[in-house]
């Protein structure tokens, strides 16, 4: 069915009062409504554009909006609560921090990255930063909102990174949480939940939001943005940078990557992490702009 035809459906209810005192309503007429119904919900979803970080030298300056309904406070709360959860159930599968000097060789480089985190923004040095290594052959990364970081084994093994290309990967993941791209999605994803539920209302269907669902979906299902990715490829680089490390080991990195799936399905850190043929060639032209950065700090 076309979007039209089903917006013309799902607003028969809706105008069957107005027919009983004047004439039907044209598609046209119903369509408006339609536009009229949903441009409200968003409305009332409340999104604000917000500037949640500077730009750094690399110049990540996009305003973002951002939901009244999903708090900055609500999802950190969520994320803590889920990786708990994650680093509970590794513990007790005898999967957490198995490999002592791994895990220490992580916590470091984490730890020098975190010490940079106020040239975007200075609230992050005072987040609950938490840092762990999953025994997996999962090649994977991630930063939950709040600084809960984890990295699989399988990435530093199958991929043999030296300490420049894994804080390229803990920088990059770091850098999604710093700019609050899974509040971002959430609170796009609500948007659209309030705009449903104007549907949802006039259907007698229902239309729930769950926010743990939500902060699971984005962070583990759904893949970020190209605009998302290249943010944080950016301000990975230069957290790298600003940290000691060599910033072109994030042009090393991609191209391990790409060999790794070269010819089978990619790793999951790939399937949520959209590539895109100018990667290379802009992550070449930061790592060069940031250079004096990696100089100073060396």
């Amino acid at each position: 069915m076309k979007i039209f035809e089903l917006l013309d459906s799902l607003l028969l209810p809706a105008t069957s009062f107005v027919r009983a005192k004047s004439p039907p309503l044209t598609r046209v007429q119903k369509r408006m409504l339609a536009v009229m119904g949903l441009s409200g919900a968003a409305l009332i979803a409340g999104c604000a554009a917000v500037q949640t970080t500077e730009s750094g030298a690399v110049g990540v300056d996009r305003k973002q909006y951002m939901s009244s309904l999903v708090s900055e406070q609500a999802l950190v709360q969520e994320a803590q609560k889920q990786y708990t959860s994650i680093v509970s159930q590794a513990r007790a599968q005898g999967a957490l921090d198995t490999n002592t000097a791994q895990t220490n060789r992580v916590k470091t480089i984490a730890q020098r990255l975190i010490g940079q985190v106020g040239v975007f923004r200075p609230d992050a040095i005072q987040w609950n930063w938490e840092v762990h290594v999953l025994n997996s052959d999962e090649v994977n990364a991630w930063c939950m909102p709040g600084g809960k970081i984890a990295v699989y084994s399988g990435m530093i093994n199958q991929l043999k990174l030296t300490d420049a290309e894994l804080a390229a990967v803990i920088g990059h993941e770091m850098a999604h949480a710093l700019r609050e791209h899974s509040r971002e999605q959430v609170s796009q994803q609500v948007a659209a939940d309030v705009g449903l539920s104007v549907l949802s209302a006039l259907t007698g269907s229902a239309a729930t939001a769950d926010l743990g669902g939500k902060l699971t979906e984005v962070m583990f299902t759904l893949p970020n943005s190209r605009t998302h990715e290249t943010e944080a490829d950016r301000m990975g680089v230069e957290l790298a940078a600003r940290a000691g490390y060599d910033p072109r080991a994030a042009i090393t990195l991609w191209q391990k990557m790409g060999s790794l799936s070269a010819g089978s399905a990619p790793p999951e850190f790939l399937s949520t992490h959209p590539s895109a043929a100018s990667r290379t060639a802009d992550l070449t032209r930061i790592a060069e702009q940031v250079m004096p950065l990696y100089e100073a700090a060396k």
